[in-house]
């Protein structure tokens, strides 16, 4: 059952945290709106049941208080956009005057965006006076913001106390979050396959000893596979490699054998003679990379081998890719993963794809569409598959 879907919020003012912290180039065009997009039906849910909607959020990192380049304000014209003509009002500030004022007189089906969280310190700080001062704009909160869960700042946790238990709830952003991820943790069918990619081991190192409690099997790719090489005794000529995680990288292994667990690393990899894309590339087994040379990407027979894994999988979890897909020459292997899980949620496997370049892979290669779940979070999605808990859904559910 879904808290907020069964809730009928006629004549309430809902105080929504949304995370709005979108990229914009220099004329303040916004050139990824996903996280925008992924809170309209919570909005237009609440605004069809008769209520008024007062969003919240923070963009970017202001260092100095208020700053032009962060203001909220470029994003009102495209919210409206996209809430299908809604006039959005703006109040220049998230406290004081102005947003009380604006957030009073506001009317059912309208909305209100406030001006930056992190304008001030005191969202980061966590401050509790800050916290009851947001808290006063709205009668009910939504948190739908997963991005920001792993935070305890004062809009994403600490505003929450100042709410009744059943004023306080997840958007449908949120709900789908917790939902997938609790999903692949604790109710996932098996053989339940993690794909770990990414630059460095000491990044991962958490999720993969979470997941070997869980996980059936487990594909290492990206750079990080070069120190599990080299770990083993492999040549990996100029690969990315923390010669400092040697040792952790075999007592991974180890524990997985003692569980059971298959680690899938890459046979082969497409090795590249300078980090470029316009360099010289050729193929090699991935433990026996010459001097001068550096893996970049997986290679064709460890593509094929992963994809044999995924496809047999009933329960998909991908963070990370397996190599530079940003350069044309070395995106095959992660394209190649992203067929995989496609055609094994084809299948009826669930696939949840978490973490910023992932999630970047599977929309550049338009296959968004194609797995059972997306997530907007990186940061809070990794933490959450760490096993840690989220200040921002323990804020909610410990009632």
């Amino acid at each position: 059952m879904s808290q907020f879907s069964d809730h009928n919020f006629q004549n309430q003012k809902a105080l929504i945290r949304v995370d709005f912290n979108v990229p914009l180039n220099a004329e303040y065009i916004i050139t990824d709106d996903n996280r925008m997009r992924a809170t309209i039906p919570t909005i237009k849910k609440i605004l069809v049941d008769g209520g008024s909607v007062i969003l919240m959020s923070h963009l970017g990192r202001p260092k100095d208080g208020p700053t032009e380049k962060y203001s909220l304000k470029h994003v009102v014209a495209h919210l409206s956009e996209l809430l299908g003509g809604v006039t959005v009002k703006f109040a220049d500030d998230c406290i004081g005057a102005s947003a009380t004022e604006l957030a009073a007189s506001l009317n059912a089906g309208e909305v209100l965006l406030l001006e930056n969280l992190r304008f001030y310190k005191e969202e980061e700080k966590g401050d509790a006076d800050f916290a009851q001062k947001l808290s006063k704009l709205g009668n009910i909160y939504i948190n739908d913001a997963f991005g920001t869960a792993h935070r305890a700042h004062a809009s994403t946790a600490v505003i929450a106390q100042f709410f009744a238990a059943d004023k306080k709830m997840f958007g449908l952003v949120m709900e789908g979050e917790v939902a997938s991820a609790e999903k692949v943790m604790h109710k996932s069918e098996t053989p339940f396959t993690a794909i770990i990619g990414g630059a460095k081991v000491s990044d991962k190192i958490l999720i993969i000893e979470n997941l070997l409690q869980r996980a059936t099997d487990i594909i290492i790719g990206g750079g990080m596979a070069y120190t599990f090489m080299k770990a083993q005794g492999g040549q990996i000529g100029n690969s990315l490699c923390e010669n400092d995680r040697l040792n952790m990288a075999n007592e991974l292994l180890k524990t997985a054998a003692s569980k059971g667990v298959n680690i899938h690393l890459p046979s082969d990899s497409i090795i590249a003679d300078a980090f470029s894309a316009t360099a010289n590339t050729s193929s090699a087994p991935s433990n026996s990379i010459p001097d001068g040379w550096m893996g970049l990407d997986i290679g064709e027979n460890a593509a094929e081998q992963f994809s044999n894994v995924i496809k047999r999988s009933k329960t998909i979890l991908w963070n990370g890719p397996m190599g530079v897909f940003e350069m044309e020459k070395f995106q095959h292997g992660t394209k190649a993963i992203a067929v995989a899980v496609a055609a094994a949620t084809k299948n009826g496997a669930f696939s949840l794809v978490g973490g910023g370049d992932s999630v970047a892979a599977v929309n550049q290669f338009g296959f968004a569409n194609q797995v059972s779940y997306v997530s907007t979070g990186g940061g809070a999605m990794l933490e959450y598959f760490e096993g840690k808990s989220l200040p921002g859904i323990d804020a909610i559910t410990q009632k």
